[in-house]
């Protein structure tokens, strides 16, 4: 698999089409959302955090999906095994919640129901502020966590889709963030230590088509002492020009070629899941702990996610052909079927 690495410009041509598709390791092309030569009910615009610990998970989710908003928290207890959703609708927002059109710069700040949060930038990192007295039938959740780590290599691919010349998608993936800070669920106070702590952000603009199924991994964490982590995905778009596949250590980037992702037979937190590269970089195993499973239909509009927790482990190779032994590592790994 031969794959490009993109150069700096604008994302989107004149006529609304990505410029170049390919990779890189920083936020190389611009997005613009007035460029966009597509109707607005299929603009996808989101941030989505996740922090991780060895006990637990926490998700942050402010999308503006065209017809439909949404704000939400999700909280992973590994040790139990269980997991609470809780979120927000906002009908028709059409670009007013103002997701910004970088990675690097502006803030997100949303209300909706009794959810509010903020995505701060700040001097050494992004603040994450939440609050959700609801959540979890009344216990509530908020909390205010710092992430480092933002200047590291990330993985940034723009992917285009084969029959659709005007859909694309413009994703950044942001591993291995040291995370301090505090959450409080139903009066337990949790802390989170940059030693033992990391975020992924995921970061993502584009055009969509109607109908489609994906695939992705991650794990951020210590290998050694040392940050290590990875991004891995399949199944959405065309990605002949690049894949999503990429390693992290001491928050340098090792450009992988394609995984395939071997899911069980059954439930996909009932057995484990494997991983196979065709570069022979990347065979892993992932051992499912809980699956954060929701699932919402409204007539022919569906969205049926399964992000499932647990640890990976198995060995990657480096660039220089360094191999790691992974044991353990904590991170998941998803299965997502949306036609919206």
């Amino acid at each position: 698999m031969i794959q490009h690495r993109m150069g700096h410009g604008d994302l989107l041509d004149a006529r609304g089409r990505l410029v170049e598709p390919g990779w890189a390791t920083a936020e190389v092309r611009r997005y613009d959302r007035q460029a966009i030569r597509a109707s607005g009910w299929r603009i996808k615009e989101w941030d989505y955090y996740c922090i991780l610990t060895d006990d637990h998970a926490l998700a942050l989710t402010v999308a503006d999906n065209g017809y439909l908003g949404f704000v939400g928290l999700s909280w992973m207890d590994l040790k139990s095994g269980t997991a609470v959703n809780h979120g927000a609708a906002r009908a028709f927002p059409f670009g007013r919640m103002r997701m910004p059109a970088s990675a690097d710069t502006g803030d997100v700040d949303q209300r909706q129901g009794d959810i509010h949060l903020a995505f701060r930038h700040e001097p050494g990192g992004r603040r994450l502020c939440f609050s959700a007295p609801g959540f979890d039938s009344g216990k509530g959740l908020s909390g205010e966590i710092l992430l480092a780590g933002m200047e590291d290599d990330r993985m940034v691919i723009a992917t285009p889709f084969a029959d659709a010349p005007r859909a694309f998608y413009y994703n950044q993936k942001l591993n291995c963030l040291p995370a301090s800070g505090h959450a409080v669920l139903g009066g337990e106070r949790i802390d989170f230590a940059p030693d033992r702590a990391f975020a992924v952000l995921d970061w993502g603009r584009g055009v969509w088509t109607w109908e489609n199924t994906w695939y992705w991994g991650s794990a951020s964490g210590l290998h050694h002492g040392r940050r290590f982590g990875f991004n891995i995905g399949h199944g959405f778009g065309d990605t002949s020009a690049a894949s999503e596949n990429m390693l992290f250590l001491d928050g340098k980037a090792h450009k992988l070629a394609e995984v395939t992702f071997h899911l069980p037979s059954g439930p996909l937190d009932a057995a484990d899941w494997h991983f196979t590269s065709s570069d022979g970089r990347f065979e892993m195993t992932f051992t499912p702990i809980v699956d954060r499973h929701d699932r919402v239909a409204i007539g022919p509009f569906l969205t049926d996610q399964h992000q499932v927790f647990g640890r990976y482990s198995g060995k990657v190779v480096l660039d220089d052909g360094t191999v790691l032994d992974v044991e353990g590592l904590t991170g998941f790994a998803e299965q997502v079927h949306n036609r919206w």
